[in-house]
């Protein structure tokens, strides 16, 4: 058990580097970063398969993920226009707290109903860390691209 939780512990970690030094990169392209975040959430769902975890076990986490920061970036967005930074960092810790709530009903609900289909959605220490690091990705991706296409400022 201690051995396979140091193992998920250096795996998730060495994963959070490559997803922060590649966001890193790109941080001042505005055009790019909701692509390069879409792209760092296909890794980390290709991480998954390498893992050997089946994308239906931790198909709750990764809708909790995108859920969660959809809305958070979309609130983080507004609270930049409103106030600059300081709006950001209250819309976003705000958004945080309202959207994990919401994400979590739907986590929750999406959990129950694979469990009475009886399909397993075991959760695992590096299976719901993964599940939920490519939704947060994939969420926050689809938004600033959106904003991006339609050419929205804020």
């Amino acid at each position: 058990m201690k051995k396979s939780f140091i193992s998920a512990i250096l795996k998730v970690a060495i994963l959070c580097m490559i997803i922060f030094f590649g966001s890193a990169f790109f941080i001042y392209e505005a055009k790019l970063i909701g692509w390069v975040m879409l792209g760092l959430s296909a890794l980390c769902l290709a991480s998954l398969r390498a893992f050997q975890i089946p994308l239906k076990h931790v198909s709750p986490d990764i809708i909790f993920g995108v859920i969660d920061n959809s809305f958070l970036v979309v609130l983080a967005l507004f609270g930049a226009h409103i106030s600059g930074v300081a709006g950001a960092i209250i819309g976003g810790a705000v958004g945080n707290a309202i959207t994990d709530g919401i994400a979590g009903v739907f986590e929750g609900h999406m959990a129950e109903s694979l469990r009475q289909k009886n399909i397993s959605e075991e959760r695992t220490v590096l299976g719901s860390a993964i599940g939920k690091m490519a939704g947060c990705l994939l969420g926050a991706g689809v938004v600033l691209v959106c904003v991006n296409l339609l050419n929205i400022s804020f």
